[in-house]
């Protein structure tokens, strides 16, 4: 994972999405399949649904317009505030997602066991599998080990690295990679 910041998301891309309690839905088909090959978004009951922080990051970069169900358009902190009703963790989490897509990752979410989100190589986002498990934490709240350990074990079942992202109270983020130390 290097710091190589690019930005995969061009600005062709615009499109609007109607605001719901589990996310934004899409319902362009030209804009789906846009955001869909970029590893944006579900698919779910016909519906293409964008997760609260996949909407946030494409509004933040102008390429989203969201409106609620009486067609006013919502900004930024009413979408958040959507968000935080649903996550206690959404700002954490928005920030985690922003960087690591900001560096030219694919980011999809996690498979819970307190991992936040999967993340593929560069390029691998629809050839490969995810190469990474990504478990977000803050600076100063603690983490019982209990849930460290689980994450490791999910992510060594399923052949994936675990990557623990620490936001401090600036908002910057570090990452380490957590491995299991064996003694013989």
């Amino acid at each position: 994972m290097s710091d190589n910041k690019t930005e995969p998301v061009t600005s062709e891309l615009k499109t609007t999405g109607l605001l719901t309690k589990k996310g934004v839905i899409i319902d362009e088909n030209s804009s789906v399949d846009a955001l869909s090959q970029r590893g944006y978004g579900t698919e779910e009951n016909g519906a293409f649904t964008l997760a609260f922080y996949e909407a946030l990051y494409l509004m933040d970069k102008k390429l989203l317009e969201v409106k609620d169900k009486k067609g006013t358009s919502v900004n930024f902190q009413s979408l958040l505030q959507c968000y935080e009703k649903a996550d206690a963790n959404a700002w954490g989490n928005y920030l985690v997602y922003r960087d690591l897509r900001s560096r030219g990752y694919v980011v999809r979410e996690g498979f819970g066991a307190g991992t936040c989100f999967r993340m593929y190589e560069r390029g691998a986002y629809g050839k490969d599998t995810a190469s990474y498990l990504v478990l977000g934490i803050q600076e100063g709240k603690p983490l019982p080990i209990s849930d460290l350990a689980v994450a490791l074990h999910q992510s060594q079942s399923q052949k994936k690295e675990l990557i623990l992202a620490v936001m401090n109270r600036r908002g910057e983020i570090v990452y380490y990679s957590v491995s299991q130390l064996t003694f013989k």
